[in-house]
């Protein structure tokens, strides 16, 4: 999961024959909190954007009853929803991770250490935001 820039708030490691569909709660559920103005800091995003893969009635109304709005596109509808405008900020998140050669061929068989590399990709991609931002 990316912020509207790209920045990863959160990733989950799973099998290649899971469903995405499956994490996506979860996904949701691992954002930390977001500090900066004065008060309690925002736990959730206001809003989901995703592909048709995600599409269901369930994780609409569960999105939406922890207080997200959920901007999914539709299955078995024409292409043209519109998210791919938005779409390409999360495909940019994953050219970055790539460009680090131990993320672009999996050799670990262990997923923990999988993991961290990943965990170790985002603290870098996050890093070269923040550094060029100040």
């Amino acid at each position: 999961m990316t912020s509207a820039n790209g920045i990863p708030l959160a990733v989950k490691i799973t099998g290649a024959n899971r469903n995405d569909i499956t994490q996506l709660l979860p996904l949701v559920d691992a954002v930390p909190p977001i500090a900066g103005k004065v008060g309690r800091p925002r736990r959730r995003p206001r809003a989901v954007l995703a592909v048709r893969a995600y599409d269901s009635q369930p994780h609409r109304r569960a999105l939406r009853h922890r207080g997200i709005v959920p901007l999914l596109a539709r299955r078995r509808t024409e292409h043209g929803s519109g998210l791919g405008v938005y779409r390409w900020v999360v495909e940019r998140t994953f050219a970055w991770l790539r460009q680090y050669r131990r993320l672009r061929v999996r050799y670990e068989r262990r997923p923990d250490i999988h993991e961290a590399f990943v965990l170790i990709g985002c603290i870098l991609i996050c890093w070269n935001f923040l550094s060029k931002s100040f």
